[in-house]
């Protein structure tokens, strides 16, 4: 299965549909004891969280956030770029990171055209002005001579300098160095706009439990593995982990995109005081897009309502430090209510409520003039089924029982023993050079597949060397998501790469630095607060139930 997955011979859904035939063939588990793992209660979670994902996206919610947040931001390069960062962060918390860089990449494409056009009206205005005074015009060319030379590759800066001084009096020279000038700028400044979105869009994934499939991939694994632990992995517990690491990581990517592709000119980058003719242009583009949207509908507001109720709901299931709503209510002798069942609540709701208000006792005519007495929910079945990415839950389903049948087998307990002599390495070493291995494997495989076939070996690996499983689970968990370097490496980057007509060099020399900067972080944070959070000093009393497996 992992053959399979890594190389995609077969899709990945069909390979998660081998146990149901090969576990009961070779006497490994029942037939019905295998099937039972493809809808658990992660499953659950996951398909209620995109149910929320679609209807999101289905009345352009996420678009009016976008475009709300970059008009209260601002809109100088620099402080755009960070207002785009922190948007697909955001926005790829709730929703997928395919749609998060989708959506955000024509904005940005739309904002930066505005400025090149702008700054071309600029320049026009100042040769004119100039009037062939060749002093003024040598001057600034001289100032901004390097500077484009440093934003040309390589083999044109030659060139470039020859054509500089051999027309250096000419204004016809200036107005096409200053054209070279402007194209080379927006050119870098398109890339790492696009680089900033995929990469934000990847990193925001990671602060929710619902935000990407690793993140419910290693719930069910640790619900799989370790049924006695308590729900140690909830939305709760996973966004107090997980958020300050990626508010971290965002910060640290921002400044690294910021240093390859807008340089470390602060005072220009962000330079305060009175908005210039070209920043009130482009705030009226981006105030046009937003009016464009109109006034919040019924439908949007009623998305928006439901949406943060399940947040409420999720955070104050069962925070920790107080009994929650499902403990006093539900959860008195056991875990019955569980957040996937909060999700899936949230989900029926939109195929309950309308998408508009009733008038005077009706909702009014159609096109034909025949009146309606009812309007179509917030979503409709044809929907879901159109946009719902199902071959994922056959997916996390092959790979909770593949957990299963290791314990079942044995194969778990005989990996334990073989890796124990991993014992006499500190244990931070030990996360530190598997998180490593991890972001490395997941360059070349979905990050899915890549925890899918991490953690059961992880979670074998923590007990047979008595260490706390979490401490090895969680940061594999996070690099899984930090796939930088390569197009193919996931969706966003490919969406990326396309979009601003990146080199796969862009990529790497952005991404592995980035990727470098996540796995630290991450690791930082298991040995800070979330070793507090978890305990993760201890070995659980519930982490022996893989060695105590015959």
């Amino acid at each position: 299965m992992a053959l399979f997955w890594c190389t995609e011979c077969l899709p990945l859904a069909v390979t998660g549909l081998l146990p149901i035939i090969l576990f009961p063939m070779m006497g490994i588990m029942k037939a019905e004891e295998v099937s039972i793992h493809y809808m658990k209660d992660s499953n659950m979670l996951f398909l209620g969280g995109l149910f929320v994902a679609v209807a999101v996206e289905t009345w352009d919610l996420h678009k009016r956030i976008a475009l709300r947040v970059l008009l209260l931001i601002g809109v100088r390069p620099s402080l755009l770029l960070m207002g785009f960062m922190m948007t697909s962060a955001f926005l790829s918390m709730w929703i997928s990171n395919t749609a998060t860089t989708a959506m955000m990449l024509p904005i940005s494409k739309a904002v930066l055209q505005q400025l090149e056009t702008i700054d071309a009206q600029a320049d026009a205005r100042e040769v004119q002005a100039a009037g062939g005074d060749e002093n003024g015009i040598e001057l600034e060319m001289k100032e901004n001579k390097e500077e484009v030379i440093e934003e040309k590759q390589p083999d044109t800066q030659t060139q470039l300098e020859d054509r500089v001084y051999e027309h250096e009096y000419n204004p016809e020279s200036s107005e096409e160095f200053r054209r070279a000038a402007r194209q080379a700028h927006y050119e870098r400044l398109t890339k790492g706009m696009s680089l900033s979105v995929c990469y934000s869009a990847s990193i925001g994934g990671t602060a929710t439990l619902t935000g990407t499939i690793p993140n419910l991939i290693l719930k069910g694994q640790v619900d799989q593995l370790f049924s006695q632990n308590g729900d140690v992995i909830n939305f709760v517990s996973w966004f107090g982990f997980a958020f300050p690491n990626m508010v971290i990581m965002l910060f640290l990517t921002g400044i690294w995109i910021h240093f390859m592709f807008l340089g470390f000119n602060l005072k220009r980058s962000f330079s305060c005081g009175n908005k210039t003719d070209r920043d009130k242009e482009v705030y009226t583009v981006l105030r046009t897009e937003y009016n464009s949207l109109g006034r919040m509908t019924f439908a949007e507001v009623s998305v928006l309502i439901i949406f943060i109720v399940m947040v409420l709901l999720w955070f104050t299931r069962e925070p920790g430090f107080i009994d929650g709503w499902a403990t006093v209510l539900f959860n008195q002798n056991g875990t019955y209510v569980s957040d996937g069942t909060v999700a899936v609540f949230i989900a029926v709701l939109f195929f309950i409520i309308p998408s508009r208000l009733p008038k005077c006792g009706s909702y009014g005519c159609n096109d034909e003039g025949k009146e309606l007495k009812a309007p179509k929910t917030l979503l409709s079945w044809k929907v879901i089924h159109e946009r719902i990415p199902w071959n994922i839950l056959l997916l996390l389903g092959g790979g909770y029982a593949l957990a299963e049948a290791s314990e079942e087998s044995g194969l778990s307990k005989w990996l334990g023993g073989t890796l124990s002599p991993l014992k006499t390495i500190p244990p931070f070493c030990i996360a530190l050079v598997l998180s490593l291995l991890v972001a490395t494997f997941t360059e070349c495989s979905s990050n899915s597949t890549t925890t899918t076939l991490f953690l059961p070996i992880l979670a074998s690996l923590a007990t047979s060397i008595k260490l706390h499983p979490l401490y090895l689970m969680l940061p594999c968990t996070i690099a899984a998501s930090l796939a930088f370097m390569l197009p193919v490496a996931t969706p966003p980057n490919a969406i990326a790469f396309s979009f601003a007509n990146l080199k796969v060099m862009d990529m790497v020399k952005t991404g592995f630095i980035l990727n470098i900067i996540g796995i630290l972080t991450t690791n930082v944070c298991i040995n800070t607060w979330a070793y507090l959070m978890f305990d993760l000093g201890t070995f659980p009393h519930w982490a022996n139930v893989t060695t105590d497996q015959p």
